[in-house]
């Protein structure tokens, strides 16, 4: 190595930050103590003199992938918990406090580029019913279902999280009043068109939805109101419907979407 000696190289590595730890076998022809000493302050992990003993080094080569295999385990077991922190176990999406972390910011994002945010309430009409008819289990596989379906409905780079029971709440990045509205129509017939398959049978559901487009920096908490409002005239009009609310007065806006309602059980 022209210019460079194992030990430099060894530094140069470690002043470097790498997602996962690089072992470092030294070998050398050097085997005085200091040697030795001054090779792991270097930052090797294990040193091996020449002429050395090929079943020495396989066996120092299969201790150092010992060492990387539990470090594997524990990026896995960080990963592992990192997720549980942010996302919900039932329906794997975001949870509640992750959801509402992204959506201060996206609204902060959306100031330089002076986009609006669309937030949509997302509500499991009469879900009440089908755990009390059905059970929990089959209450768990219904909302799972639907959750798949709301998420399928978004683009890629939008966000969907669990608010809490049977309501999700939607964040969607660069979107117009007509993005929203289209958007959550497609929504609402990703779970109305098609019943959802159970054990019990196949189980008609449908969603309410209540959304709002926000301005840039907008206040979170007073979007989410607006949203709200909006999602309560959706169901106080008769659920299976849109309805888009206006930020400026926190009122809700018309309905934009009539659909008739349903909840019925077709027994398999």
């Amino acid at each position: 190595m022209p210019g460079i000696d194992g030990l430099e190289l060894c530094r140069r590595i470690r002043q470097k930050e790498r997602d996962r730890y690089q072992y470092i076998l030294l070998l050398t022809g050097k085997d005085e103590k200091q040697d030795v000493v001054n090779g792991l302050n270097a930052g090797a992990d294990d040193y091996l003199t020449k002429p050395f003993d090929i079943g020495e080094l396989e066996a120092r080569l299969r201790a150092g992938k010992r060492i990387l295999s539990l470090q594997h385990e524990l990026i896995q077991a960080r990963e592992d918990l990192r997720f549980q922190a942010t996302h919900d176990a039932l329906t794997g999406l975001w949870s509640r406090g992750a959801t509402l972390d992204l959506l201060r910011s996206e609204l902060r994002r959306a100031i330089r580029p002076h986009t609006s945010t669309g937030i949509l309430m997302v509500d499991l009409d009469h879900f009440k019913n089908v755990n009390d008819t059905y059970g929990h289990l089959i209450g768990d596989a219904v909302l799972k279902e639907a959750s798949r379906r709301i998420g399928q409905a978004v683009r890629s780079y939008d966000f969907v999280g669990r608010y809490g029971g049977e309501e999700f709440l939607t964040i969607l990045s660069k979107c117009t009043m007509a993005d929203v509205h289209t958007v959550a129509e497609r929504m609402r017939c990703a779970v109305a068109d098609t019943p959802i398959s159970t054990s019990a049978g196949d189980i008609n559901v449908t969603v309410s939805i209540g959304a709002v487009v926000a301005p840039a920096n907008a206040p979170d908490l007073e979007m989410l109101a607006v949203a709200d409002a909006a999602l309560y005239e959706a169901k106080r009009s008769g659920r299976n419907r849109v309805v888009i609310g206006k930020h400026e007065d926190s009122v809700p806006a018309a309905s934009e979407v009539e659909k008739k309602e349903s909840l019925q059980v077709k027994n398999g």
